[in-house]
Order: C-alpha cells, then sequence, then structure tokens
C-alpha cells in the first residue's frame, strides 16, 4: 500500500500543464508526480528536470535513455520504475529485440559498443557502492563525448531519485504500467511486490 496516496491530476493547474509531458512518455500522468504535487514546488522542479534529462539531442536516443533507466532501476531493485521504463522504451521506439534482451547488453548484438557501454556505466553508477572504475569512464570515452556522457549520467542520477522515491514510497503502479511489466519483463520474474 501506498505510503502517500497521489492526490488528482488535475488538483494543480500547474503541475497539471506540465505532466502533459508523460502522457506522451507513458500515456497517462504516473502516481509518483501525482503524490510530488503535495508540495507543488517539488513536482514541478522534477517535472521540468525529467523533461530536460529525457530531451533527444542526438546519438543519445530517447529510446536508448529509456533502457539506461531500466537498467538502472533493475540496479537498484525498483520494480515500479522498471515498469515505467520498458513501458517508454517500447513507446520511444526501443526495438522488441533490445526489449527482450535488455538483460543480455553486454553481448546480445542487438545491442552495439556505445549501447553497451552506456548500459554498463547504468548499471554500474545504480549499484551499491557504486561500481563505475577509471577502466570503465575509459571505456565509455572511446564511444561518447562530454556531452553525451552528461547526458547519459543525468538518466542514471534521474533514475536514481525515482528508485528512491518510488521504492520508499511504495507508489502505486498504474494498470498500464503494470501491464507493460507483465508483457516485457517475465525474464526477470517482475511483480508489483509493494507497488500495488
Amino acid at each position: 500500500m501506498a505510503f502517500v496516496k497521489p492526490l488528482p491530476e488535475d488538483l494543480n493547474s500547474e503541475v497539471a500543464e506540465l505532466a502533459k509531458f508523460f502522457n506522451e512518455t507513458l500515456g497517462f500522468c504516473p502516481n509518483s508526480v501525482l503524490t510530488m504535487q503535495r508540495r507543488p514546488e517539488i513536482a514541478t522542479a522534477f517535472i521540468n528536470l525529467n523533461k530536460a534529462v529525457m530531451a533527444n539531442h542526438g546519438r543519445v536516443t530517447s529510446s536508448l535513455k529509456r533502457l539506461i533507466g531500466l537498467i538502472a532501476s533493475q540496479a537498484a531493485g525498483c520494480r515500479y520504475c522498471q515498469a515505467h521504463t520498458v513501458r517508454a522504451a517500447e513507446r520511444y521506439g526501443a526495438s522488441v529485440e533490445q526489449i527482450e534482451n535488455v538483460w543480455e547488453f553486454r553481448t546480445h548484438p542487438s545491442f552495439n559498443e556505445a549501447e553497451r557501454t552506456a548500459l554498463e556505466l547504468a548499471y554500474a553508477a545504480s549499484v551499491i557502492p557504486n561500481a563505475v572504475t577509471p577502466e570503465l569512464q575509459s571505456t565509455v570515452r572511446e564511444h561518447w563525448d562530454d556531452g553525451e556522457i552528461v547526458e547519459i549520467m543525468g538518466v542514471i542520477s534521474l533514475f536514481g531519485y525515482l528508485n528512491r522515491w518510488n521504492d520508499s514510497m511504495a507508489t502505486s503502479i498504474e494498470d498500464a504500467a503494470a501491464e507493460s511489466g507483465n508483457q516485457w519483463l517475465n525474464t526477470i520474474d517482475w511483480e508489483k511486490g509493494k507497488h500495488s
């Protein structure tokens, strides 16, 4: 059961207007945002950060950003965010082959070397203790420039916040996100868990 229940979507007009962003991303406004709006300044700051981090600037594509979020959320153990990121990855054009084989990103041929290093960084940066080594940084630099690394770390850090928020709040998962989790995350025995 949710620690703090979400508020109605139309409660705060500023938050509601900004939250339209999630209709494109997920098809609905997430309960995490609806809970944050108890303090509208937190909700608006979060939505604006999310929009900035997830903006597509080139090679770090919208679909790759969602897969980075998925790997980061898997490493952190947040089932709520796993379901949301896999849903958004699908909506942003990640291939079925990549979604079905994301857990084998290190070796599966549907991932190129640049994608592998981004996903490896997502995993290493999301485990505790942090496992980002100078060697991994060097490998990442072989494939991504400084701006792209900032984008990748922005996604990882955004999901670090979301993973802590949603796991600690036991945010109740929306039906559409649960459907995506059940469809795509069966290889890791995904279930709602405390997010019922």
